[in-house]
């Protein structure tokens, strides 16, 4: 009975049923081996040789596989249709082979299939081949190079620019794109331009609206009425002269529909459409395939199986008839630079279920499967016919002339479905226009003068940036989204709203990059790249001598960083990033002046805490900073100075805010031989401390209050703001370790509460501690585990609601109500949990039977008889794959 192994347990139920109890299905959990995360890992003195290891979650899936292979002496490696799943087919029947669990005479095969249906499946299993070598070979050399870029340039960061985390190979690139960009937008000036627009009339009373396009007999730009006052002109002119219809002009046009989607258009569409980013989108197809609704969506073809086309159209005919289906299939040419990672397109397995259809349940699921299946639909009809229509209107003496134009839809075609998003709406050009004649009167009913200012390149969103990346060609379809999260993930860039901005320790990297490693974050530099390895899965190029030429440079590259001081490298930092820390000042001074002391110089430092901030070169006499990133005039206005803000006299005393080491705080004069701690208080989070007034500050500074002697013991009771807040204390002083503490509700309370209610807050804080230790109580009660035995409770936690299984505690998700919460649920859950922490959940062990005799003391143990069934039960149920982040920066 050979066993089968896919990469997620989700997949292998699936392709369980297709194959029946003749096969053993297992899951591979995704990757099973990587590169250790320290140096050494790719041995750049001996010809790149890497040193793999099982990573510890992994193996006891690579032990389930081998155990299976006991009996079952074929091994059939059924992993995704692209490069990481030949790459895990690899390692695993490497990984089996050094564990001696593929012997000489076991058959080993691998399969693809790209939809996971009956017909896929069993066709698959028909055409058996072996693993492809030359997309293995593009795997390793990709691997080799994140990892000798992560482990070699991302030390350079944390040693020479603090607070740095780390550099990738790819995602340095696509931050240097998004930071470019936004540097684009502060570089922007903005120009103003007036345009006129008319509300005519025609003589069958029906309104329609024209822009002007000829003034005073010239043609007219986008500039050419620069200011109000022109605007004006423009309108007087039209206002004082008639206008008629000088032509009509209808033009037929037609449009035709998109491709079928591949990974990277779905990205940017649901981007569009749904504000989804690209993990999430991934996320939601991954499971859309593994429940074989779609086929693979790592892919970047277009093109679509003949019998797919097939259904297509019959589904087309079926639901809209035959006028929508064109008179020959719709072929579309796939784009791939490398065949052998080109797949077929994103479409439905069944062209005949919608969303409703198929009863799909997840949100995001359904929201994607039902755009999939609406863009693959719309690529084999027929396309939209349309009637443009363009209408000159102007006066007697040529000097006025005015435009309107707009276009009518004469047949839908594939418009009755689906029509693709657009990143920035251009100008309305889709209004339909009433019957207009030649020569006829065009009455005027309102002339409206429009300001306008000419707008900034647009900050990327997920979906353009996606766009140019694929342009440019950095990156490939399954990387896209993972570089896209990372540079969030690491802070460099921040998302607001759907565009992405790039947070200043992201500029700060893209600065160091560009000027001590230009190369390696060129686009072209990049791009040329990912075609060499491209050419090594294609069999055409050797992946040692790729990995040879880049290494040679790479390195020579970062020696010559090993003399860099950390001052040399802020100050060139300073220099390239001077426009944005210190644009021109509104009084002409020197941008980098101190504006505290007049006489030192403004520039990048970095703290010993990792982060950066701006500071004057005159430290310590000196101690001007503000936050790293460019001077806010309003914070400035109200900031804090280095010696405090002073905000007034009470009783003689100066009081003034200042920003402490653990927060801002008051004090009561100043520090003197006399009195080196004067008085103080922390300032609550809840107030501004750049707001705060005397009064407040004064009434901080009458704290820590004495309410008075505890009424059981004669002890003090005091009320204070410490560092979580308002809060009582029993004890001789505030300064006191022992005593007892019990937090107030508000900030009020601490100049408010009387000794009664102190002294029961005291009270319930006494008892609650008594009360540790004793066992919560559940809020469901679900029974008995089914395989593993003992309850199954679900409690109500600290983070929401929770089930617990001995000492497994399991999270229960949003999506699912707690009162709707099935046992069945609950042991998924948990059973997710376990394989997270590397935990096993053991079957209970079945009752003895009472005739049943003891067994021999010594014997062999008998071979154990894997199922199809068993087996899937081996490894815990998770929903979908995850392929495990590499320990250094991968694309």
């Amino acid at each position: 009975m050979p066993v089968v192994v896919v990469e997620s347990p989700a997949k292998a139920k699936t392709i369980n049923k297709y194959l029946g109890p003749d096969y053993t299905v297992l899951a591979s959990y995704g990757h099973v081996r990587d590169l250790p995360p320290k140096d050494g890992s790719v041995d750049t003195d001996h010809d790149f040789e890497m040193k793999w290891e099982i990573a510890t979650d992994s193996r006891k899936h690579v032990k389930a596989i081998a155990d299976a292979l006991k009996d079952d002496n074929a091994l059939i490696l059924a992993t995704d249709p692209d490069r990481e799943g030949e790459a895990i087919s690899w390692h695993l029947e490497e990984a089996l082979r050094n564990r001696k669990a593929i012997k000489t005479d076991t058959a080993v095969s691998r399969v693809v299939f790209n939809a996971i249906t009956k017909a896929a499946v069993t066709e698959a299993m028909q055409n058996p081949r072996d693993v492809d070598a030359p997309l293995v070979e593009a795997y390793l050399a990709r691997r080799a190079l994140d990892y000798l870029v992560g482990f070699n340039l991302s030390p350079v960061l944390w040693r020479k620019l603090p607070g740095a985390k780390s550099a990738g190979r790819v995602q340095s690139v696509c931050l240097r794109l998004i930071v470019e960009r936004e540097m684009e937008v502060e570089a922007f000036r903005p120009r103003e331009y007036w345009t006129v627009k008319a509300l005519l009339r025609s003589p069958r009373g029906q309104d329609y609206e024209a822009r002007l396009v000829t003034l005073a007999g010239d043609k007219l730009d986008r500039f050419s009425i620069a200011d109000q006052t022109q605007a004006e002109m423009a309108v007087q002119a039209i206002t004082s002269r008639d206008l008629s219809v000088q032509s009509v002009e209808a033009k037929p046009a037609s449009r035709n529909p998109s491709p079928p989607f591949m990974t990277s258009t779905l990205q940017q569409e649901a981007s569009r459409k749904f504000s989804m980013g690209a993990r999430q989108t991934m996320s939601a197809a991954q499971r859309l395939y593994e429940a074989g609704h779609i086929t693979y969506m790592r892919t970047d073809g277009i093109d679509m199986a003949p019998e797919a086309v097939e259904a297509a159209r019959s589904a087309i005919g079926d639901r809209f008839g035959a006028e929508y289906v064109p008179s020959a299939p719709r072929v579309y040419k796939n784009k791939a630079k490398n065949a052998q990672e080109a797949h077929e397109c994103i479409r439905p397995t069944d062209m005949t279920k919608d969303a409703t259809a198929l009863k799909i349940t997840d949100g995001d699921q359904r929201k994607l499967y039902d755009l999939i299946w609406k863009r693959t639909l719309a690529c084999q009809m027929e396309g939209a016919r349309l009637e443009r229509t363009t209408v000159e209107i102007g006066s007697q003496d040529g000097q006025v002339g005015l435009r309107a134009t707009g276009q009518v839809v004469l047949f839908d075609g594939f418009l009755r479905i689906y029509e693709e998003g657009r990143d920035d709406v251009a100008e309305d050009d889709d209004k339909r226009l009433p019957q207009v004649h030649q020569g006829e009167t065009a009455e005027k009913r309102d002339v409206t003068p429009e300001q306008h200012f000419t707008q900034p390149p647009p900050r990327y969103t997920e979906a353009t940036l996606v766009k140019r990346m694929e342009e440019l060609g950095i990156g490939r379809p399954s990387t896209y989204a993972s570089i896209v999260t990372t540079i969030q993930d690491r802070g460099y860039v921040r998302k607001d709203k759907t565009r992405l901005l790039p947070e200043d320790k992201g500029r700060l990297v893209t600065a160091f990059l560009s000027n001590y490693f230009a190369r390696y974050i060129e686009y072209d530099f990049t791009a040329s790249l990912e075609e060499e390895l491209d050419d090594v899965s294609a069999g055409e190029r050797d992946y040692k001598d790729v990995l040879g030429r880049f290494w040679r440079d790479f390195s020579a590259a970062i020696a010559e960083t090993a003399e860099l001081r950390i001052t040399e490298v802020l100050e060139k930092i300073n220099e390239i990033l001077a426009p944005h820390l210190f644009p021109p000042r509104e009084d002409g001074k020197d941008p980098r002046l101190c504006p505290n002391c007049e006489a030192g110089r403004l520039s990048m430092r970095t703290a010993r805490s990792g982060g950066a901030f701006i500071g004057c070169s005159n430290y310590p006499e000196c101690r001007y900073t503000r936050p790293f990133g460019p001077p806010d005039a309003e914070a400035e206005a109200s900031a804090i100075p280095p010696d405090g803000k002073l905000l007034g006299e009470d009783e003689g005393d100066e009081i003034r805010v200042f920003k402490g080491r653990f927060g801002p705080y008051v004090q009561r004069g100043p520090v003197t031989e006399e009195n080196k701690k004067p008085p103080r208080q922390s300032v609550p989070k809840d107030w501004e401390a750049e707001e705060l007034t005397l009064e407040q500050a004064v009434r901080l500074l009458t704290l820590p209050r004495l309410i008075g002697q505890h009424p059981e013991d004669g002890v003090n009771v005091w009320a204070n703001i410490g560092r979580y807040g308002p809060y009582l204390k029993h004890a001789e002083s505030t300064s006191d370790r022992g005593g007892t503490n019990a937090n107030l509700e508000g900030l009020e309370e601490v100049w408010m509460v009387g000794m009664n209610r102190a002294v029961q807050l005291l009270a319930e804080k006494v008892a609650s501690r008594g009360a540790r230790g004793r066992a919560a109580t559940p809020i469901r009660e679900l029974g008995e585990h089914p395989e593993a035995g003992g309850p199954v409770n679900v409690f109500d936690g600290k983070y929401g609601p929770y089930v617990k299984w001995e000492k497994i505690n399991a999270t229960i998700p949003d999506t699912i109500e707690v009162d709707a919460l099935t046992i069945g649920q609950a042991v998924e859950l948990i059973a997710e949990r376990a394989a997270k922490a590397g935990k096993t959940v053991k079957k209970k062990a079945a009752p003895k039977k009472a005739a049943a005799k003891k067994a021999p003391a010594k014997k062999t143990a008998a071979k154990k008889t894997t199922t199809p069934e068993t087996a899937t039960k081996k490894a815990p149920a998770k929903t979908t794959a995850t392929r495990k982040a590499p320990a250094a920066d991968t694309e």
